[in-house]
């Protein structure tokens, strides 16, 4: 019995048959990424296949024609599934670009910064405490330099009994708001005469510096007495002083 040889038949492939040649509509929740590049252009390799069949069919010399893998380039159809697949980017495509930047919440920048809040607080307390530091430090100042009561002195000759070997002594007082003048003519502290000058009314009166010092005036030597800002001018008779 002889060998009955058969003839195989070239196999040929219907390009319309392949659903992986032809683009789906990609779920609008994939992500888009960048255009792919020439070497990856979906269109130029589907061309290239279809060219390349039609050529194996015109020479009939191919029986079965090459697979050539373009998963990595067009999507997976899924019978039954959802959605398919998104296209897997090329080596070229840039994943750190962003191409839907996050848009800034309006609502957000009309809302209290609790940092904010808090440095305006630090500020107004830092100002205090400078304010409070500041009178502090004049208060001790004046508490070093004129005491409490505040209280200065000066020698001067006068003419009451005195000469540049026994000037006159003169203490200014600052009594509780109360100007005090004590005169010691010649130095002598056994015949002390007192002066009152104007009260001081209000708070911290009694924390102005009070001090004086002699002017001559029309061959007169008068004595003037400076309370803060106020002079307060106290004439010689060739005496004793009487208050202007």
């Amino acid at each position: 019995m002889g060998t009955t040889y058969t003839r195989r038949q070239p196999a040929y492939y219907d390009v319309e048959d392949r659903d992986d040649l032809y683009e789906t509509r990609m779920p609008s929740s994939a992500r888009r990424y960048k255009p792919y590049e020439t070497i990856d252009d979906p269109l130029l390799l589907q061309q290239q296949y279809v060219s390349s069949i039609q050529r194996r069919r015109s020479s009939g010399n191919t029986t079965k024609t090459s697979s050539i893998k373009t998963s990595s380039v067009y999507p997976t159809r899924h019978t039954g599934s959802a959605a398919s697949r998104a296209v897997r980017p090329s080596k070229t495509v840039d994943m750190r670009r962003n191409d839907y930047p996050i848009q800034n919440d309006s609502r957000r920048s009309k809302r209290f910064n609790p940092a904010l809040i808090i440095g305006m607080i630090v500020a107004v307390v830092v100002m205090v405490g400078l304010t409070f530091l500041v009178s502090w430090w004049q208060g001790f100042q004046q508490d070093i330099t004129y005491g409490y009561p505040r209280t200065a002195q000066i020698d001067a000759v006068v003419g009451h009994n005195d000469s540049t070997a026994h000037p006159t002594h003169f203490v200014f007082i600052n009594l509780h708001g109360q100007i005090e003048v004590i005169e010691f003519p010649g130095g002598d502290t056994s015949k002390p005469r007192i002066f009152n000058g104007p009260p001081l009314s209000g708070s911290g009166q009694d924390l102005i510096p009070v001090t004086g010092n002699t002017v001559n005036q029309q061959g007169k030597i008068n004595l003037i007495v400076h309370v803060g800002s106020q002079d307060f001018l106290f004439v010689n008779d060739g005496k004793t002083f009487h208050p202007r």
